[in-house]
């Protein structure tokens, strides 16, 4: 059974205070709805929509409430209990050696977490977004979603974890060998996921020659950005909702357009969308976020072998936490999953600081799109039609865009163009 010492205590105390302030943050959004529709954005939305725009955000905040007290539940009850060490138990019966054990306790956590998770994601799919118009999933390519991800994560993750649990077991200084090859692998699917991992789930299509094709290969060249192929995704195949993407590295860029976004905006509006995208490239965001993704996986990895370790301080009291004997043969493996728990607040905390250095990077890349078609209003009116196609809250209370948002606040962001001009 789990031990609540000191680690046990202070994990439970931050993960409900982590949860509360979240509830705080999605109460305070709900009280900051406005029934008038901002003045800016008459003439691309309407009463109408805006109604539906702030039921959506209610919708979105109660799910999200609910979700989040059920899967913070089923932890807590699975931990109590001594689930960890049941299922500890369960594997070493099996009397495989410590890398497969690993893997099958790793396998069974996963398992046990995508079916708690599964009834709130069909209801946000089936019911939720149905409702409000977004879904386009049916039900055979859901399923066919959930067999092609289950696959590749057993597939592409299950080779990544029984990687590193050799790694750990075998190698000295292995937390250093464990950062490098993951990070190794991650850049190598990062540069092969467009040609081979994304057409998995979407139909990619090169776009066809006309005045779009035309005008974004004009701002690319303008921008000195080395684009080799512009494409067309089937997003609507699973919801209405508009996006774009870049893709690719060196000097071989690619855009994914969204079919969504082609047929609800105009020529210059897409191409001050991809301008925004290439001001990413340019203003080096891209290069920065990597760089620090790389040294916090080097953090974790650190970590990580301090908690791995049963004779340590940490991984001793995290061991006895949930009730696992540090001489287990899944003993490395549940470490890596007991650390994933205990790191989840200063993963939280982390967070914070990268969407604020996020939203400043859209802010400048709001500013390079603007300057280089010479206005702002292009990427305003795209912004505009952007929100309204998706329904986004165009209140949302500081303290929510400060915890969780990436991007600013739309009505934000076109201040800021508009102060360009």
């Amino acid at each position: 059974m789990p031990e609540f010492n000191l680690l046990a205590i202070l994990l439970i105390v931050a993960l409900v205070l982590l949860w509360k302030l979240d509830y705080i943050a999605t109460l305070l959004t709900l009280k900051n709805l406005k029934p008038e529709l901002p003045e800016e954005f008459r003439g691309v939305w309407d009463d109408e929509k805006y109604r539906k725009s702030q039921s959506y955000e209610k919708a979105q905040a109660q799910f999200g409430i609910v979700s989040s007290i059920a899967s913070l539940t089923v932890l807590f009850v699975f931990w109590f209990v001594g689930g960890f060490g049941w299922l500890d138990g369960l594997v070493n019966t099996w009397g495989f050696g410590p890398i497969v054990t690993g893997l099958s306790f790793i396998g069974l956590i996963y398992l046990g977490s995508w079916l708690a998770s599964l009834p709130f994601d069909l209801y946000h799919t089936f019911v939720l977004e149905e409702r409000f118009g977004f879904n386009k999933t049916t039900p055979a390519t859901y399923i066919a979603d959930q067999i092609k991800s289950h696959l590749l994560t057993a597939i592409l993750g299950g080779g990544i974890v029984a990687l590193i649990l050799w790694i750990f077991q075998s190698v000295p200084n292995a937390w250093i060998w464990a950062w490098l090859s993951f990070t190794g692998i991650s850049l190598a699917l990062t540069y092969l996921a467009p040609s081979l991992l994304l057409p998995i789930f979407n139909k990619f299509t090169p776009l066809e020659d006309g005045e779009l094709n035309q005008s974004i290969q004009n701002m690319a060249k303008k921008c000195e950005f080395p684009l080799t192929e512009i494409s067309v995704m089937d997003g609507s195949k699973r919801s209405s909702k508009s996006n774009a993407f870049f893709t690719g590295f060196g000097k071989r860029k690619k855009i994914a357009l969204f079919d969504t976004l082609i047929e609800s905006q105009t020529t210059d509006e897409l191409v001050g969308v991809l301008a925004h995208e290439i001001g990413h490239f340019k203003r080096k965001h891209i290069v920065q976020r990597l760089v620090i993704s790389i040294i916090q996986t080097a953090v974790i990895f650190f970590l990580l072998g301090m908690a791995t370790n049963p004779g340590s301080s940490f991984g001793g009291q995290l061991y006895s936490a949930f009730g696992i004997p540090g001489d287990s043969n899944a003993a490395i493996a549940a470490g890596l999953v007991l650390f994933m728990i205990v790191f989840k607040p200063v993963s939280r905390l982390l967070s914070v600081f990268m969407n604020i250095l996020s939203r400043k990077h859209e802010f400048e890349a709001d500013e390079y799109a603007a300057v280089n078609q010479g206005t702002p209003n292009h990427l305003i009116s795209a912004l505009k039609k952007l929100s309204a196609n998706n329904l986004s809250n165009l209140t949302p209370h500081p303290l929510e865009v400060f915890l969780d948002h990436s991007h600013p606040p739309v009505l934000v962001r076109i201040q800021a163009l508009k102060r360009l001009a």
